[in-house]
């Protein structure tokens, strides 16, 4: 078996590609990394990595348990930042898991509060897509998740910390006197740029691409930002969340609301049997204020 002073050492190797770089990186002589990677490599009974041409190359297996040792580093080192802010007497650490759609702008704005109130509160923070936001709390790789469905088992609780509505992305070289309002059916003569979710989010965007009855939905994609991307370079144009859209909005994009008001909830998910912590609990605050300071 590994311990956890094998997984350290394999994962800086790994992680820099040579003995001397993992040495630097862990503050550690170059013959300690030697020892403790062969005693690793005694233990698991395979190699992990051969040196070819002078260089030091990961074996077929060292790859494949890289995809879980890389994991495991993460979890610890996050122990250990925890163990340091409690230690400095400071408010702990707090990870995310977070839509894309909303990383752009509203959860960085809110740990930007909290780290104002707090700096001794640290904060690690994934982007994940819908339908792993919800995993990442059940195997415990995040203590919040922010997404825009409401939890939906007996094991998760939520805070409503807002809402969000639809609105149509567009080039404004495209539209360029667009009302305050926009139809998708007064859109037909554009290509669509349709989300492939199955959210609540993407199923509301659906349902107001077919009301409208727009057949070229030329392109499918499965994140906002990729399908703003795409408006950008004059693909078409998109149905996209607000939080999105005002993110990627400037002198080249422009967005309005449909003209059949779509609405949504986003929400702060966590497990029942671990309450939010004051940080925590500071964060979805946080969070209120970002998505109201955004519709001002």
């Amino acid at each position: 078996m590994m311990k956890l002073r094998h997984i350290e050492v394999f994962h800086a190797v790994y992680q820099t590609g040579s003995v001397s770089g993992a040495a630097r990186a862990l503050h550690v002589s170059q013959p300690s990394i030697s020892k403790v990677l062969r005693h690793a490599e005694a233990q698991i009974g395979f190699t992990l990595f051969r040196v070819v041409k002078g260089r030091l190359v990961p074996t077929e297996e060292a790859h494949l348990l890289f995809e879980e040792v890389s994991d495991l580093q993460g979890r610890i080192e996050s122990l250990q930042e925890t163990t340091r802010n409690l230690r400095r007497g400071g408010g702990g650490h707090l990870r995310l898991a977070v839509l894309p759609s909303l990383g752009l702008q509203v959860t960085p704005a809110a740990v930007a509060m909290c780290r104002k109130a707090n700096p001794d509160v640290s904060f690690e923070i994934r982007t994940v897509h819908r339908v792993d936001i919800l995993r990442s709390l059940y195997e415990r790789n995040a203590d919040i998740a922010v997404a825009y469905d409401a939890a939906r088992h007996p094991r998760l609780a939520d805070v409503r910390i807002g809402s969000g509505e639809l609105v149509l992305l567009f080039r404004r070289q495209d539209i360029p006197d667009a009302p305050a309002r926009l139809s998708v059916e007064a859109l037909g003569g554009f290509d669509l740029i349709r989300l492939s979710g199955s959210g609540s989010i993407d199923t509301l965007a659906a349902g107001e691409i077919e009301a409208g009855r727009v057949a070229r939905a030329a392109i499918s994609v499965e994140t906002y930002y990729v399908a703003a991307a795409l408006v950008r370079e004059g693909a078409g144009i998109a149905v996209v969340d607000e939080f999105t859209a005002r993110a990627t909005a400037g002198a080249d994009l422009d967005y309005r609301p449909l003209a059949r008001t779509s609405t949504f909830g986003v929400y702060c998910i966590h497990l029942v049997d671990r309450p939010l912590s004051r940080v925590a609990q500071a964060f979805v605050r946080a969070m209120q204020a970002a998505i109201e300071a955004g519709k001002a």
